[in-house]
């Protein structure tokens, strides 16, 4: 569609609502219209879906801030029939441009496509003759992968290999889609844009990829015989990953640029990986802290004691444990735990834990004896019952 013919509607009838509405009036008045006419309330009426259509492309720019702002930029001056470096013209050009002035070209040195360039698609692509449109960069696919590491290698940080096989260009027609030799013309299914509207029901309609020329804008009448007009083919490579220090297990990473490469031109997709850590024999993880159980003798926890807990990948640390220190108690090691995004570290977090005998001899024996003796037979169950009556 030509700048003229989008210029010669007036979106705001189509949607019933005066030149100022807020964005708020556009919506409502355009959910009421999508409802009334949609197609799926009047299967084969084809008067409503046509009209339905034309709300949705209504809806479609004067819905978008930008887009709206250069509608009312471009009907402002076609309608004031005044045009930079003299060129000028009766207002709203019912019957083309005068003078058989064709939209993207110049007026008096004045180029259109410099206005109106965003709004159809960039470089006045949307007027350009058939022959002369550009090419749609498509970006390349994201892909999904997952990556398994090590307990180590999740708290300090590692760099991995990984393979990866994604569609890329078709190497026989460097992803057009069709057979070399032969020559493109503009799809007819999306007249060149590369995109179609469609309805998602519900009074709502989107932009979708072309069905048919798979968002290139071009078609070939012979396809390529390699790819068979899909213009895809196949690709494997090994990328280096890093894998930041502090990773959690589950987290997803994302690898910008590193997904499937484009085949139009345009910039690959991105890569996402998601990391799974390995359980460590020792340590476990709490947030950026690192979790260590150390056994303990009740004698240690009664009497105090000092006791040595390793960390992960340094020398161990000595901990002190207070007299009276009740069994489950968490004592804490700063700095020991893991890496940090701002570069520091979280904590070591390390649970004492009585470790009973199980076959104690007849020293532990009589000193146990002894201790229950020396308790008197004071009852520690004694406030479970005071507490519950």
């Amino acid at each position: 569609m030509s700048q003229a013919d989008w210029a010669n509607k007036d979106f705001y009838q189509v949607l019933g609502v005066a030149k100022d509405a807020d964005a708020s009036a556009i919506k409502k008045a355009y959910r009421k219209l999508a409802r009334e006419h949609h197609p799926d309330s009047k299967p084969g009426d084809a008067a409503a879906e046509a009209r339905f259509k034309e709300i949705a492309e209504a809806y479609d720019v004067v819905g978008d801030e930008k887009k709206r702002e250069e509608y009312d930029q471009m009907r402002a001056m076609f309608a004031g029939g005044s045009f930079p470096g003299g060129f000028s013209g009766g207002g709203g050009f019912p019957g083309g441009f005068p003078g058989g002035f064709q939209a993207g070209g110049q007026a008096g040195g004045f180029d259109l496509s410099d206005l109106l360039g965003g709004f159809f698609g960039g470089g006045g692509g949307g007027a350009a003759p058939r022959g002369q449109r550009q090419r749609r960069a498509v970006p390349g696919d994201d892909l999904e992968t997952t990556a398994s590491i090590g307990f180590d290698d999740a708290v300090n940080g590692t760099t991995i290999s990984l393979r990866v096989s994604a569609d890329a260009a078709c190497e026989t027609c460097g992803g057009t889609g069709g057979k070399p030799g032969t020559k493109p013309h503009v799809c007819p299914t999306c007249d060149g844009a590369g995109m179609v509207m469609t309805s998602t029901g519900g009074g709502f309609a989107m932009n979708e990829t072309c069905p048919q020329c798979h968002g290139r804008q071009y078609v070939y009448d012979e396809a390529c015989p390699t790819c068979h007009g899909s213009g895809r083919g196949r690709s494997s490579r090994t990328i280096q990953a890093r894998i930041p220090a502090g990773v959690k297990d589950g987290q997803r990473i994302r690898l910008k640029g590193k997904g499937a490469p484009s085949t139009s031109g345009g910039p690959a997709g991105d890569l996402f990986v998601t990391v799974r850590v390995a359980a460590h024999q020792v340590f476990g993880r709490k947030g950026d802290n690192l979790t260590v159980v150390a056994p303990v003798r009740f004698d240690e926890l009664v009497l105090g004691a000092e006791i040595r807990v390793p960390t992960l990948g340094g020398a161990p640390v000595t901990l002190r444990i207070p007299p009276g220190t009740p069994n489950g108690r968490v004592l804490r090691v700063r700095g020991r735990g893991a890496a940090k995004r701002d570069g520091s570290h979280g904590d070591l977090l390390v649970t004492v834990e009585v470790q009973v005998p199980t076959d104690p001899d007849e020293a532990t024996r009589a000193a146990v004896a002894a201790y229950r003796d020396a308790a008197d037979g004071a009852d520690p169950r004694a406030s479970l019952f005071e507490k519950s009556s």
